[in-house]
């Protein structure tokens, strides 16, 4: 491949965001450097600087550019029901796109756009007859079960698309039936019966509980 000479070329913001997206899915959060992005979009890191000032920024970028393509639902007016359709819209949402998950955990960096989330599951709890400070509370439990059930899924899908038996695997294949009678019970069926979707069962058991 001929070596690039001269001035890079101009590059859009857009065209920053784009690549960045490729970049994290490729090599997550972490291997998203201004370095590592200036090689994808075939310029500098000093071309960048002039469209976003760092990567804190360009990650507030993507969370804007993501959460502004994402439809909200129609919500029911019934407070639980509410409840429990807005998290599932806001798992479905993350769901889409894991690396928000990291990014969000942090309790740092978020999108306005996405605050549509928070906004829906505090409003149905306070009208459940929660105070604001239970409804808040009641959403960061639901929101940590959340993030959890994302993250979670999302590293066992790499795992996964990886191929072969697992570790995990070969324990409850072989699994002493005296000293773990369930388990060797479910024994090969461990993975099987661990990778069915169970979150708005877990999600409605919270809401129960939150909302007494």
């Amino acid at each position: 491949m001929p070596t690039r000479t001269g001035r890079p070329p101009r590059i859009s913001r857009a065209e920053i965001v784009t690549a960045a997206h490729r970049v994290i899915e490729e090599d997550g959060v972490s291997g998203l450097t201004m370095r590592r992005l200036a090689r994808e979009v075939g310029s500098t890191p000093m071309a960048l600087y002039h469209h976003v000032r760092d990567k804190e920024e360009l990650l507030l970028l993507l969370l804007d550019d993501y959460a502004a393509g994402i439809p909200r639902p129609e919500l029911p007016e019934e407070p639980g029901e509410r409840l429990v359709a807005a998290a599932l819209a806001m798992r479905d949402a993350l769901s889409g796109c894991p690396w928000t998950v990291d990014v969000l955990r942090a309790d740092d960096l978020l999108s306005v756009g996405a605050l549509w989330y928070p906004e829906r599951i505090i409003d149905a709890a306070v009208r459940a007859g929660l105070t604001i400070e239970a409804a808040v509370d009641a959403y960061r439990i639901i929101w940590h079960y959340t993030a959890g059930e994302i993250g979670g899924r999302a590293a066992a899908g790499r795992r996964r698309a990886e191929g072969g038996t697992t570790y995990r695997e070969r324990v409850f294949a072989e699994l002493d039936a005296g000293e773990f009678p369930r388990l060797a019970e479910v024994g090969a069926r461990w993975v099987e019966l661990t990778a069915r979707d169970t979150y708005e069962q877990g999600l409605r058991a919270l809401a129960k509980g939150l909302l007494r």
